[in-house]
């Protein structure tokens, strides 16, 4: 069973810096930006954008994002094309960039741990459900820590967090999606389920 990497989400310090640097340096173009609110005062706050790679022509397109590449090939007697006439190419992940208030779930992690990579999200396979992965990674051990909380649905969107890796220190989110996108609420939800990581 293969994943796509769906997104990569980091949290900064100074959001509007790291943004502009996946834009200088890989190409990437803003998609969406919004604040992410945790309490009814509206003071502990997570501002995000969503970046998408330059190669990926529309936004509303549905996911997964993928191109058939022509390969050389060859013509048999008959004329009939032998071996494979293309290749599935996918598209490059989105990346999520996320900056915390002072206090706020963002902010204590980046103080905790630095600014960086927070996770990577996998897209499950087509035939499956983050459910089914789910049972399919404790089986396997690979969240040997279990899941930050159940599954988080918005709309087409269903979303959990692993606990931090002991093989690898990240943490993944199991997604699955049926429109481009992110939900402000699932995000949320998702932030707060990592707290204590």
């Amino acid at each position: 069973m293969n994943y796509r990497i769906d997104h990569l989400a980091f949290r900064a310090f100074d959001k509007k810096k790291a943004v502009q640097f996946f834009k200088d340096a890989l190409g990437y173009r803003e998609q969406a930006e919004f604040t992410i609110y945790f309490d009814e005062k509206k003071t502990e706050t997570a501002i995000c954008t969503a970046l998408e790679p330059s190669d990926r022509t529309k936004s509303d397109v549905l996911i997964p994002w993928m191109k058939m590449v022509p390969l050389n090939h060859t013509y048999d007697a008959k004329g009939k094309i032998t071996g494979t006439p293309e290749q599935k190419y996918v598209l490059s992940p989105e990346i999520f960039v996320s900056e915390g208030s002072e206090g706020s779930v963002v902010y204590n992690w980046c103080k905790q741990k630095g600014p960086g990579l927070h996770h990577i999200a996998l897209q499950v396979p087509t035939g499956s459900s983050v459910e089914k992965e789910m049972e399919r990674w404790i089986e396997n051990g690979w969240a040997e820590e279990g899941f930050s909380s159940d599954v988080i649905k918005c709309n087409d969107l269903c979303q959990v967090f692993t606990r931090p890796s002991s093989i690898l220190g990240v943490v993944f989110e199991l997604i699955e999606r049926k429109e481009a996108g992110f939900c402000k609420d699932s995000v949320r939800t998702l932030m707060e389920s990592s707290r204590g990581d």
